[in-house]
């Protein structure tokens, strides 16, 4: 079982969501002490926030390598956004100085006004297929061959990196999106498919629909899932917390976020607001599964509620489907990441790292 948290850079770490009051402003230093805290508490790797509303995540990435020695960093290439060789090569370059710790995280994006913003203008399905080529040059190129390649989208001649991965034949692929189209294409080229927290019957219908794709195109895949996790000594506490996330919105922050999400093309981001409804009224969704962050948090919008016992079950349940990778987060994200690995890691049998093991170097020869 692999557990990840996820890394933030936005301006403040929120404790309410949608307030100021008690947020912690995101620098360097918080950066720092997150990475080095996930990195000796026995995380397996740290996703990257990605998008308009964060920092750059190659650039944070970079920056975190020195504080950690062990942890691995699931990085974004934006098809569209980012030519395949270069983010090869940018990928080829992390893989190297980092003694083989990059993972990355493929993303399409969902958000047509952000997209906009960032000079894209395809539609849903259309980014799906830009995403299939990208990814067909993607591979080759990391994975030390020549690429040609003249499609709709893109074309390429001879595309190809002179510096290989450590990872052979290139750093894993990881990837979400909940519509045919994205299925389509993660059944394809994708190593770790990627759900949100949704009730675990919709995610056993989604890994089933996935591994008979994978099989129709001769591969296997592995699964992960994203989760907000609000984990306590009693579920009564963490009822509690969980209430206290969200006790400073009001319905005017709830119908705007409902509006920007109806706003968007994305199927995942569609199912993440059918679970509420923009109510607060129903906001449990399945045994210790809470979509109150959802109200106005895009995309992950679920969190798993209780007490250590409770979610580690809980958790185990959705690993039983075959989900061995497990991106966790909360609010605040370092005093929680160290909450979840007090009091979760022990009973999921999650080994804590050594904040005294070796940094892997880089040869030059």
């Amino acid at each position: 079982m692999k557990m990840f948290w996820f890394i933030p850079t936005s301006p403040t770490d929120e404790r309410h969501l949608g307030s100021p009051v008690g947020a912690i402003p995101i620098d360097y230093d918080y950066l720092a002490r997150l990475a080095r805290s996930l990195d000796e508490s026995g995380y397996e790797g740290a996703l990257i926030a990605t998008g308009k509303a964060w920092e750059d995540a190659w650039i944070t990435a970079s920056a975190l390598l020195p504080f950690t020695s062990r942890l691995k960093f699931l990085v974004a290439v934006r098809p569209g956004l980012m030519s395949p060789t270069l983010s090869a090569r940018m990928a080829a370059t992390f893989d190297r100085l980092s003694g083989g710790r990059l993972l990355v995280n493929v993303v399409t994006g969902g958000d047509k006004t952000e997209l906009a913003g960032d000079g894209l203008f395809l539609d849903h399905d259309e980014r799906y297929e830009l995403t299939d080529e990208f990814l067909e040059v993607w591979r080759q190129t990391a994975g030390g061959g020549k690429a040609y390649l003249r499609g709709r989208h893109l074309k390429v001649e001879g595309a190809e990196i002179l510096f290989p991965t450590v990872q052979s034949p290139h750093p894993p692929l990881y990837f979400g999106g909940s519509s045919d189209a994205a299925l389509r294409v993660a059944a394809k080229h994708i190593d770790v498919y990627l759900s949100w927290g949704e009730p675990i019957v919709a995610v056993a219908e989604k890994i089933g629909r996935m591994k008979a794709l994978a099989a129709e195109q001769g591969r296997t895949i592995e699964f992960g899932i994203r989760l907000h996790v609000i984990v306590r000594e009693t579920e009564a506490e963490a009822w509690e917390a969980a209430d206290s996330l969200i006790r400073y919105l009001d319905d005017d922050a709830i119908a705007a976020a409902a509006k920007r999400f109806a706003a968007a093309d994305s199927e995942g981001q569609r199912r993440m607001t059918e679970l509420h409804r923009g109510s607060r009224d129903s906001l449990v969704v399945g045994p210790n599964l809470w979509s109150g962050i959802g109200l106005v948090r895009g995309g992950a919008g679920t969190a798993l509620v209780g007490s250590a016992a409770s979610v580690a079950e809980r958790i185990r349940e959705y690993a039983a489907l075959g989900i061995d990778t497990f991106i966790l987060s909360g609010y605040p994200h370092l005093e929680e990441a160290n909450r979840v690995a007090e009091l979760l890691f022990p009973l999921l049998l999650v080994e804590k790292g050594s904040a005294s093991a070796p940094k892997p170097r880089l040869t030059v020869g």
